[in-house]
């Protein structure tokens, strides 16, 4: 019965095209005022973030949006930056972005994310 009720959201997926969702580590960096890989300057305290080389794309996602999901609590993100050092399927938030999921402290979290 239980599958019968999911077919619905199943074929509505597959019409409309399904999320490209992403999971990794979420970090912290500061972009403070300097220029990110995209060619914009960001504060610390706008919700921005970098990508992996992979999901950066050679610049092709730069200004997208992204979802960020964790423990039931997502932020977005607009993507002004890259993360050099970041595998792939991981993002790097500033610190605004962060706090919006976590305390700083905890430092590295597991997230999801999409583009929105």
């Amino acid at each position: 019965m239980m599958l019968i009720k999911a077919l619905p959201a199943v074929v509505v997926a597959l019409l409309m095209g399904s999320v490209n969702a992403f999971s990794g580590d979420a970090t912290y960096y500061n972009p403070g005022g300097n220029f990110g890989a995209c060619g914009t300057r960001n504060q610390d305290s706008e919700l921005v973030a970098a990508l992996n080389p992979t999901q950066y794309s050679g610049g092709s996602n730069c200004g997208r949006h992204i979802n960020v999901h964790y423990q039931g609590k997502t932020v977005n993100a607009k993507v002004v930056d890259l993360c050099p050092g970041c595998g792939s399927g991981s993002v790097d938030l500033s610190p605004a972005a962060f706090q919006k999921l976590a305390p700083l402290s905890v430092g590295r979290i597991k997230v999801t994310w999409e583009f929105s």
